[in-house]
């Protein structure tokens, strides 16, 4: 697939951009009597499955990642190739953005768009507004490892699949009588990725290894069992590459022999290969560029060396489970299921396979656990996986729609902890951007425009025709809000505050009333990469930026009211976005798209950014807003459902939320289809953005479950073509996991666990007849009120679960969120401490710092939550990890997501928690350990108390 940048695609213009890369699609042939390998239906068939390699279609390759590596895994018997990335290998290197010119042409530029004269405006914006460098910088791949086996003439009985359950790749094949087979995976917990290699007859494993890369690089043999790769990331728009990395692969082979020189690895005659790769990067932050990349990448190649592979695999998988698992979906199965993924996918406009559609779901979760953990970088425009320097688009983040629809099944999916590197960017933009807001605008606060890179740049690129939005940064704002709606985590809003005010601040510095029309608008701006006349995009006030203002002054407003800050503020706010133009109906029914009743150049455009009010804002809604609600309707019908993949995915959302089950299935059906979907289930633009996989993940769960309004709406969109399934797992705002069951299209069974007291409304076609609803937590029927036919409203108690169904149905066990078990739990005596860390280490400690040890009598399943008080300096804690020690010596570690409050020298660090499946049976004894990274005063004593 040609290899383009953003700015080259845009070269061929706004409608063609596109369009230009169109594939003609790709071919899968169906198998007769096919059936799923038994590990697929080991995995319930939540995996992809081949049987044949990926050659050398990267598009075919099986993504493995743990959020700050990643690798692409061939399969190809005779040499298996995985395709590395780290996530801060990026051109170029730190760079000021911000053009000075900016604030002194900003009146002109204003005067000109006032007058209609876009072409001039645009001209203007081009030589005063441009960023320097004018496109931003591009993600870039390490390089490669390459396995050479030898010839695979005469191999037979070859399969390849990826389990979504256990985030692990497999190929086998049989060669010469001999059954051989390979395990992939990215371990988080030990920052490294894995390669296993076995054979069912001894002696049988020979091969060689070698790097190679398009950067630029030297590879060595730094010890007899390990081969590197040293390089530093390309040039690109006048900024020399700054990166350094170091890539080191080392093997440990059971029977035979291991070698390495001249930066060959060699095993030969082995029964059994365990292949280490480990990479270090110098990108500390978008500042600084001078971190110990190799001491990172031979300190975790050295420490998962003395790890058994069992107990490496181990760790991975608990540690992935505890993310996944905490989400199950089941739509029905057909054969279909059994044929192989890319067969599926050219034949699913055709067969019923409902599966097919869980599999999507559940592939976009595992895309995100595996690109976007705490502490790595955002999943930009391919995750983490690119095997070019100068990918399409840069494989950057855009903002304008593409890094929000990555994260949009976060909370929704629970997967929370996943959106916290977004948090992160956020406070680094708030820093570049400032810098951008007083050049360029002579105002405060902070903005970012369409795209922003790994240095963080807030400027505008690309042209002013598709750069020249200023709302990026207002919209990335808004998901703090989105977030704790959710979570009702308040040190989290603190935190992120500041950001948001910031954000507010500059629109209240830059906002202009115009001429005519009186209202407070943007200007310049754009609605996203969309021309109103001929070769002009920019304008004032577009649909959108208003949309997103309301949301962000309003979110600001509330987090403020929580937090008992800002209260002039929060007045000014709420007083300014009283000014901002309305939602307006145009002449064809449709919502205006600008402040004039202009018809867009290219009808079909893959924006539908004036309908960001529908989705993913709740501004426009069934009940609340029925005349914008049916003008919706028709601006989707007008912009036609086809699009690139991840307009089509965000039409899904769109459907859903207008709660058109048939039309929002059938968008779901045109986005699985060979020109939109890669054989590897990869979403095409064309060509690869993942955006559209997370998208599609967000749109099925809008179909099931929707909370945007103010309450819990329970299958809003269930199409006739799933109609009897499960899910559970899945988070509505206001702190709600959800379960539910449904046969005959008709809903059976709905259970509710509230995080936190308060009125949970609850809306579905459940409620329009005879049905029972009781507190399963102490068998009480609670008190209800009907506002309406279809809304039951309640009173909850912070931990209970609640469960609504049909008289006659049997409660089911598997479809009650999981929960933290009521177990006698008591310390040993008295807690034992460990000596502190004294010098925390600048990555993810090991399990270190203070330990509690409890004796627990009885048998469970489901996971334990313990407090910790911590004494320590004045300065609050950050960085925690958690780790849970168990009798046969395992040990979990998690990121800490919970809170802490501080009095004085004590701080109490709560909801630290391991959810996983604990020892049964009898009496036994595990541990709890805090331990603190990053750069504060590590604790000088920690007591564990139970939850």
């Amino acid at each position: 697939m040609s290899e383009v940048t953003r700015r080259r695609l845009l070269a061929a213009g706004a409608a063609g951009a596109g369009a230009v890369m169109l594939p003609a699609g790709w071919t899968a042939l169906a198998h007769a009597d096919s059936v799923a390998p038994p590990q697929v239906l080991a995995a319930n068939d939540m995996a992809l499955w081949y049987n044949q390699s990926a050659g050398t279609d990267w598009l075919r390759a099986l993504p493995i990642g743990n959020g700050r590596l990643g690798a692409m895994v061939f399969g190809n018997v005779d040499t298996e190739r995985l395709q590395l990335n780290e996530d801060t290998i990026w051109a170029g290197g730190p760079y000021d953005s911000a053009n000075t010119r900016g604030a002194a042409a900003l009146a002109e530029i204003r005067r000109l768009v006032f007058a209609d004269q876009w072409s001039q405006a645009q001209n203007l914006i081009n030589q005063a507004m441009m960023g320097t460098p004018g496109g931003q910088l591009a993600y870039q791949t390490v390089g490669n490892l390459k396995l050479a086996f030898g010839s695979a003439s005469g191999s037979s009985q070859y399969n390849r699949t990826l389990d979504l359950t256990t985030a692990t790749t497999t190929t086998t094949y049989v060669l010469n009588g001999v059954r051989y087979q390979r395990e992939a995976f990215a371990s988080a917990p030990d920052q490294v990725i894995v390669l296993r290699l076995t054979a069912d007859r001894a002696n049988s494993i020979t091969f060689s290894a070698t790097f190679d890369s398009p950067q630029r690089t030297t590879a060595s043999s730094p010890d007899a069992t390990t081969i590197g790769l040293d390089g530093i990331s390309g040039n690109m728009e006048g900024v020399n590459g700054s990166v350094r990395f170091l890539a080191l692969a080392g093997a440990v082979a059971t029977g035979g022999t291991v070698s390495s020189s001249g930066g060959t690895l060699r095993v030969s005659g082995a029964t059994s290969v365990t292949v280490l790769i480990s990479i270090g990067s110098s990108y500390v932050n978008y500042r600084t560029v001078n971190g110990d990349y190799q001491g990172i990448a031979r300190t975790r190649l050295a420490a998962a060396r003395t790890v058994a592979y069992d107990e490496l695999r181990s760790r991975h998988v608990t540690d992935y489970q505890a993310l996944f698992n905490r989400v199950s979906i089941d739509l029905g199965r057909t054969s279909a299921a059994d044929q192989p993924t890319d067969v599926r996918i050219s034949q699913h406009a055709s067969v019923n396979d409902p599966q097919f559609a869980a599999l999507l779901f559940q592939f976009g979760r595992y895309l995100l656990i595996s690109s976007s953990r705490p502490g790595t970088q955002p999943a930009n425009l391919q995750g983490i996986w690119n095997d070019s320097l100068s990918p399409s688009w840069d494989s950057k983040y855009t903002i304008n729609a593409n890094l929000p629809m990555n994260y949009w099944p976060t909370d929704t999916t629970n997967l929370s902890e996943c959106y916290l590197p977004v948090f992160d960017l956020i406070k680094d933009l708030t820093v570049t951007g400032a810098r951008t807001a007083q050049a360029q605008y002579g105002a405060g606060g902070w903005v970012t425009h369409h795209n922003t890179d790994g240095w963080r740049g807030s400027s505008v690129v690309d042209g002013a025709l598709w750069g020249m939005w200023q709302t990026g940064g207002a919209w990335l704002s808004t998901l703090i809000w989105d977030h704790y709606q959710f979570t009702g985590d308040v040190e989290f809003l603190r935190a992120n505050y500041p950001a948001m005010k910031g954000a507010a601040q500059f629109f209240l510095d830059t906002l202009v009333t115009h001429p005519s029309l009186g209202y407070l608008v943007t200007n310049p701006s754009n609605s996203p990469e969309l021309p109103h006349h001929s070769d002009a995009s920019v304008c004032a006030g577009p649909t959108m930026d208003n949309q997103i203002l309301r949301d962000l002054f309003e979110g600001v407003a509330r987090a403020s009211e929580v937090l008992g800050v800002d209260s002039d503020f929060r007045t000014r706010v709420r007083s300014t976005a009283g000014r901002l133009p309305p939602m307006k109906v145009g002449s064809r029914g449709n919502i205006q798209e600008w402040l004039a009743d202009w018809v867009e150049t290219e009808r079909t455009h893959r924006h539908v950014s004036h309908l960001y009010g529908l989705h993913p804002s709740n501004q426009i809604t069934k009940r609340g807003t029925p005349q914008l609600y049916e003008a919706a309707r028709k601006t989707l019908e007008l912009r036609g459902d086809d699009g690139t993949g991840w307009s089509l995915a965000w039409k899904i959302n769109y459907w859903a939320r207008l709660e058109d089950a048939p039309r929002a299935h059938k968008l779901f059906k045109d986005l699985v289809r060979t020109d939109r979907l890669a054989p590897n289930m990869f979403d095409l633009h064309p060509p690869f953005q993942i955006d559209g996989n997370f998208g599609a993940t967000s749109g099925i769960t809008e179909m099931l479950l929707q909370s945007h309004n103010g309450e819990l709406h329970l299958l809003p969109a269930l199409p006739p073509a799933w109609p009897t399934g499960r899910v559970v797992g899945l988070r509505g705002r206001g702190g709600y996991t959800v379960g539910m069951a449904w046969t005959n299209s008709q809903a059976d069974e709905f259970v509710i666990r509230a995080d936190r007291a308060g009125t949970l409304t609850m809306r579905g076609r459940l409620f329009t007849g005879s049905f029972a609803l009781t507190d399963t937590t102490d068998g009480s029927t609670p008190a209800t009120t009907r506002p309406e036919t279809d809304v039951v409203r309640l009173t909850v108690q912070a931990g209970h679960t609640y469960r609504a169904a049909r008289p006659g149905v049997t409660p089911s066990p598997t479809l009650s969120p999981t929960v933290s078990p009521t177990v006698s739990v008591s310390p040993t005596d008295s807690p034992t401490v460990a000596p502190p860390t004294t010098t925390p280490p600048t990555t993810t400690p090991p399990p270190s710092g203070a330990r509690a040890t409890y004796a627990v009598t009885g048998s469970w399943s489901g996971g334990f939550q313990g407090e910790v008080t911590v004494t320590a300096g004045s300065t609050p804690i950050q960085g925690w990890t958690v780790s849970w020690t168990f009798p046969n010596g395992q040990t979990i570690t998690q990121m800490w997501s919970g809170t802490y409050t501080q009095s004085g020298a004590n701080v109490t660090v709560k909801n630290a928690s391991y959810n996983g499946a604990l020892p049964a049976g009898g009496s036994t004894t595990f541990g709890f350990i805090a331990s603190v990274g990053g750069t504060n005063n590590p604790p000088t004593n920690i007591t564990c108390t139970t939850t």
